[in-house]
């Protein structure tokens, strides 16, 4: 028998709605059957959502919505796709890959430079011109064992119904390059909708209020001894970050551990006392000190002309003919009305003080030839050129990628947002 066929179409709120949180609990996302106020309709409704329908009824569902990244002293246009999810009966369709393709097509054609997202394995996105981010560390540590120069005054209760000034506070910290910002409040809101299991403490400016500084905490049921979670944190200057590490610390007379991300340009184990001897004694245990490094984001370049014009560096500048391929396209549907149909095509790169891409070809120049996740990378700062023709889907001459490792020693971009 013949699987139904899908639809894809523009999310609707009131036909798709129950459909959409009936998908996030199949997932496992959500553990909310009423879903009132539940993180599925925060994220959805954040920004834009397409679903895959079947026999009258959304059956998997992706969304999207806008942000800004820093890139070295600028900053881009971009789309992060927030969530992609296929019901228990919709499996091995090719829908969650027709959905992201169909979002990034979207986003793309409304401005998007980049599109970003953080993915459930790799290999899976990829096919879709996606390449991955740059390894992200995660501290676990014994709150007790951090070793700080400073002391804080007490901090101040943020409640979880303040989601707009959360927001606000972790759009205006300090980034780095990579450093990535999503607009829609919903996006902090989904963290801070369980006042049992989250909390918040920082600061706030003594005339106006606004939250400066602030770190966002949640606990699993039993919240007496940890682990605690910080999936984010935010702060202007490095007196505010040691202040709020600070806070951290006085937690650790009863919390044994607290795992957060590393901030961009921070090593956490500089501040830890005696971390491997912590490591050892607490492996295999509920409260294991540990770093761990992964690389669970990934991004992909959709338009190449601003992202490649942002790139300033010191040097001698490298011209050569990029010939890139973009596999997105086999995955929109023949005769969309999207005008925007993936990157590929031949260019002409200048990388330097001024940098650009232009479309065409050049002679004389040397020749690279990569998929645009690849490119992305490099782009990026994610791997050097030599790496990549080692393990992604780039080649080019070993002069021009030796040259391109001396030119192009970009900061490690950290997006510092969990997507």
């Amino acid at each position: 028998m013949n699987a139904p066929s899908a639809t894809i179409r523009a999310y609707r709120k009131k036909r798709d709605r129950d459909a959409a949180r009936r998908i996030w609990m199949e997932v496992g996302w959500s553990q909310d059957p009423s879903g009132l106020g539940t993180d599925a309709d925060m994220v959805v409704e954040a920004g834009r959502a397409v679903v895959a329908e079947m026999d009258g009824s959304a059956e998997a569902l992706a969304c999207s919505c806008r942000g800004a990244m820093q890139y070295l002293d600028s900053e881009l246009p971009i789309a992060c796709v927030t969530g992609v999810a296929v019901s228990r009966i919709a499996r091995k369709q090719g829908l969650a890959r027709r959905l992201t393709a169909q979002l990034v097509a979207h986003d793309a054609r409304e401005g998007a430079a980049l599109t970003v997202l953080g993915m459930f394995e790799q290999g899976f996105y990829n096919e879709l011109g996606f390449g991955t981010g740059a390894y992200e560390v995660w501290a676990s540590f014994n709150p007790a064992d951090l070793q700080l120069p400073v002391s804080h005054r007490p901090p101040q209760r943020i409640a979880c119904d303040e989601q707009k000034a959360v927001h606000a506070c972790r759009l205006a910290r300090r980034r780095s390059h990579g450093g990535t910002n999503l607009h829609p409040v919903g996006i902090s809101g989904g963290w801070m909708n369980n006042p049992a299991t989250t909390f918040g403490l920082g600061f706030r400016d003594p005339g106006s209020g606004a939250i400066t500084h602030m770190a966002w905490f949640s606990t699993d049921d039993n919240a007496e001894f940890g682990p605690l979670f910080i999936p984010f944190m935010a702060w202007r200057t490095p007196t505010e970050f040691l202040e709020l590490m600070s806070v951290i610390r006085s937690l650790g007379d009863r919390i044994h551990l607290v795992r957060m991300p590393e901030p961009a340009g921070i090593q956490l184990q500089d501040l830890l006392s005696q971390p491997f001897a912590r490591f050892r004694t607490t492996a295999g245990g509920k409260f294991a000190a540990r770093l761990e490094a992964r690389g669970y984001w990934q991004a992909r370049i959709n338009h190449l002309e601003p992202c490649v014009s942002k790139t300033q560096v010191c040097g001698e500048p490298i011209r050569f003919n990029l010939k890139l391929s973009d596999p997105i396209e086999k995955y929109l549907a023949a005769g969309s009305t999207s005008k925007w149909r993936g990157c590929a095509g031949e260019y002409v790169i200048t990388f330097g003080p001024e940098s650009s891409a232009h479309r065409g070809t050049a002679p004389g120049l040397p020749v690279m030839q990569a998929e645009v996740g690849a490119f992305t990378r490099l782009w990026l700062g994610v791997q050097p050129a030599t790496g990549l023709a080692i393990t992604d889907k780039l080649k080019a001459p070993d002069r021009l990628l030796e040259g391109l490792d001396r030119l192009l020693r970009l900061p490690r971009p950290c997006p510092d947002w969990d997507f």
